[in-house]
Order: structure tokens, then sequence, then C-alpha cells
């Protein structure tokens, strides 16, 4: 097991090998995961720090994923869920990834009845 002591801006191994990193994680005051229904009815999941500025930039088809976006806009947001943590986002992404396409439909539906309820 290697040895480091953390760098500003990156971690040196105890071999003496540098490996870069993005640099801290800065914090945020709330992580969002989010589901968007695409226009072809595929489901994509992600998280974000800025819900709003995230899907303007879906929808403008710019950003990292730009190609997957083609044929698939706009996008409609169908589920978000805020969390304080950066840790509990990422395991809330990755537990809707595993839902199958059904599952999916279902917490949607529940979402949009809870959210009608509160509205009235």
């Amino acid at each position: 097991m290697a040895v480091h002591r953390c760098l500003k801006g990156g971690f040196e191994l105890a071999d003496g090998v540098d490996r870069l990193m993005r640099g801290p994680v800065k914090r945020h005051s709330s992580y969002h995961v989010y589901m968007l229904r695409c226009a072809d009815g595929m489901y994509y999941t992600g998280y974000t720090h800025n819900l709003e500025a995230r899907l303007k930039l879906h929808n403008s088809g710019n950003g990292a994923k730009s190609l997957l976006w083609k044929g698939k806009l706009p996008v409609e947001l169908v589920y978000a869920k805020e969390y304080r943590y950066y840790m509990n986002a990422i395991k809330g992404e990755r537990g809707l990834k595993k839902l199958r396409k059904r599952q999916k439909e279902i917490l949607i539906q529940a979402y949009a009845r809870i959210h009608e309820a509160i509205a009235v």
C-alpha cells in the first residue's frame, strides 16, 4: 500500500510519482440529483450543485457530453432531490441509475403527485 502525503493541487506518492488532481472539492450549500426525460423517451440521471444552470446547459446541447444530446432535445426535468453532502448526492445518483425504466417511471409519478399536492 502506497503511503502518500497531500500537496497543494495533487498527491505525492511514496514512490515519487506525482498524480495531479483537480484540487480540493469546493463546498456548496447543497447538491441535487436529477432525472431528465429526453425527447426520445429516454431518461438521463445526473447530479449538480446548480440545478437551474445545469438544465439550461442540457437544453442548449452544450457541455461535457454534448454528442449524447443529439436528437434528444428538449429535455424535461421530471425528478430532483436535494442533498446536503456531495458524497450522498453521488450515492443517490448511482442508486437512480441502477433502477429499471419502469421503476424510474413509478418514482417520477410519485414525485409528481407529491409536488402537485404541495402546489394546491
